[in-house]
């Protein structure tokens, strides 16, 4: 079976159906006009055929996997280059510009909606005419593990393309003639497309991922996206906070098995400053992007080796400096990141238990991005280089080391988890998993006590002390720690950080001071995703989320704008092309056929928000 997807990955897949639906053979194919594209004719006819063989259903999933590389690095740059925490230079490309800029038609690559419909009407197929109705000799369903994997491909391809276009044609049975694909099908928007999701794929969440062992290198189980953290991410999205929270820990507490735990680890950047000198430092590249299965990683798509295999990524180029782009990078670190990353305090615990602090201001030493939290300079290096004669200062992001496009890790699974306790009013829950971690004696003796009338939802968080087990300046030899705060991976000893300290106003009563502590602790968490995952195509769906659930634009607008620094948020104000004070512009469109539509009333709405805001 190796051998055989080691074959089909190698050679280009064929066209069976426009808008890639899968025949008998169940092989992918390559690109063809979209079925939602304007004044296309070119659709295939398909007739009944069940995906009922081994054969059939294994070249179907990878198949689809194969379609998703073409979505691959889009998914990273879509939720990035708009974003607060890159910046654009002279040699980005134009549709990158665009991008970042909010200036974007039909004609740039990144705004190609008919490749997520590839891939889902992809599905629509398999999830039609697979035969689930087959057992093997020990009643064990044959192809569930397949069947669940692309319901999840479905929900998270959906999910992309929702989050990207606001509204869009929401289609769940497969388009195989052109009577079906010239119809109207319905828009829904991403809280309603959520609600679906959940329901679809919530039956399937205890199903195993599937396995194909090793390809191409890589251990093909992170080609797939666990449903439970899926359900998260859904219901995070829907706002239902409280499920998503449940959904997030089910997936920590079931990825390795039953009675199996899967802490955050205690990989960190951090200074070796023997107590006082501040003279040495370590950087764990490897936390940002080890591929092993079952440790950090946990879904990527994979990507060619070589540019004429196919969907080959360009991620590595855009953010790094080599020969074949000249030394030159397309994005860089952000001053909103530099600032936000200096205005950090690390902390230290010396030998004898004392609480120190780094200083200040770094730049003494000489080296860019050093002095603060430590993780932007762990993971972006400044390459000093000679390259045609002409001395340059190039850039290494360690994040993007491999041809493989990393979607989901670990630490994002446990920020998202503080994001939902926070937003369903356990402030202080998440405070702890950013801040020292969490197990069962931090559960009971810093969190229930607080929320007394909630103690049964909070114990179902079980995170065994034996199993989760606290890093501590106190702890000796032989205690092998494997739980830290996201925040400790980069500023020290949270905990004991006087500048890191839930914010609280005991004055005020217990509703009110929930509310007080939620809203300053969801300001830490967005904090926190923008040092731990800048570059990883997180941060504008992050500010957009929270700017919903506040109903606050300029809770994303303000950020974006200030992307080259407070000061200079006028002159961004009047680069970027949307207003994005409007949410409406917080999406892209395509020929009027998906995306929110702005209209005249809303353009009137917008203006008065803008001017309410800047006054």
């Amino acid at each position: 079976m190796k051998t055989m997807i080691k074959n089909m990955l190698r050679r280009p897949f064929h066209t069976v159906l426009c808008a890639v639906c899968l025949s008998a053979t169940g092989i992918a194919f390559t690109s063809c006009d979209d079925f939602f594209e304007q004044e296309s004719t070119h659709v295939i006819f398909e007739g009944d055929n069940p995906l009922n063989s081994t054969a059939d259903t294994l070249y179907s999933v990878i198949g689809i996997i194969n379609k998703m590389q073409a979505i691959a690095d889009r998914t990273i740059l879509l939720g990035e280059a708009r974003g607060d925490l890159v910046d654009i230079n002279d040699y980005t490309s134009a549709d990158l510009r665009e991008l970042a800029l909010f200036n974007v038609d039909e004609e740039n690559i990144y705004n190609q909606p008919r490749d997520y419909y590839a891939i889902i009407n992809n599905c629509n197929y398999f999830i039609a005419n697979a035969d689930t109705t087959l057992y093997d000799n020990r009643n064990n369903q044959v192809f569930i593990r397949e069947y669940a994997a692309v319901k999840a491909f479905r929900a998270w391809t959906y999910l992309q393309l929702v989050l990207n276009y606001g509204e869009v044609p929401f289609v769940t049975d497969p388009i195989l003639t052109k009577e079906e694909g010239d119809r109207e099908y319905p828009r829904k928007g991403i809280q309603e497309i959520c609600n679906w999701l959940i329901q679809d794929i919530q039956p399937l969440a205890e199903i195993e991922r599937p396995s194909y062992g090793t390809i191409r290198s890589c251990d093909s189980r992170l080609f797939y996206f666990p449903i439970h953290l899926l359900l998260g991410e859904l219901n995070l999205w829907a706002g239902h906070y409280k499920e998503a929270a449940v959904s997030y820990y089910n997936f920590l507490s079931k990825f390795n098995g039953v009675n199996s735990s899967y802490p955050i680890g205690t990989n960190k950047c951090y200074w070796n400053n023997e107590e006082t000198k501040w003279n040495s430092y370590i950087t764990d590249y490897r936390m940002f992007w080890d591929e092993s299965f079952g440790n950090r990683l946990i879904t990527m798509l994979p990507g060619d080796s070589i540019p004429s295999e196919g969907y080959y990524s360009q991620l590595r180029n855009i953010f790094n400096s080599n020969t074949d782009n000249e030394y030159r990078v397309s994005l860089t670190p952000s001053q909103s990141l530099i600032d936000l990353s200096a205005a950090q305090r690390y902390c230290d615990i010396t030998t004898d238990l004392d609480t120190i602090y780094a200083p200040e201001n770094m730049e003494s030493l000489g080296i860019k991005y050093l002095g603060g939290d430590l993780r932007l300079f762990g993971y972006t290096e400044v390459v000093n280089a000679v390259y045609n004669n002409e001395r340059i200062e190039g850039q290494t992001i360690q994040k993007y080391q491999t041809r493989n496009i990393h979607i989901y890790r670990n630490v994002m699974v446990y920020l998202h988890l503080a994001e939902a306790l926070n937003a369903a009013g356990y402030p202080r829950f998440a405070y702890h998993i950013l801040a020292g971690g969490v197990n069962n004696n931090v559960i009971e003796e810093n969190i229930i006590p607080y929320y007394r009338n909630d103690s049964t939802f909070l114990r179902q968080f079980d995170f065994p002390t034996t199993r989760y087990v606290l890093a501590t300046p106190e702890a000796g030899i032989g205690t092998n720690p494997n739980t830290i705060g996201i925040h400790d991976r980069g500023s020290g000893w949270s905990l004991a950080n006087e500048y890191y300290q839930l914010p609280d106003n005991p004055e005020l009563d217990s509703i009110a001071r929930i509310a007080y502590q939620q809203e300053a602790v969801e300001r830490m968490i967005v904090d926190e995703g923008a040092l731990e995952f800048a570059f990883e195509g997180l941060r504008y769906y992050d500010l957009m989320r929270v700017a919903l659930r506040r109903n606050d634009p300029a809770f994303l607008a303000d950020r974006i704008y200030a992307r080259q620094g407070e000061a200079n948020s006028a002159s961004m104000k009047s680069e970027i092309k949307a207003n994005l004070y409007n949410p409406q512009e917080w999406y892209l469109d395509w020929n009027g056929e998906i995306g929110m539509i702005v209209t005249s009333e809303d353009t009137e709405t917008k203006t008065e928000t803008e001017t309410e805001t800047e006054e």
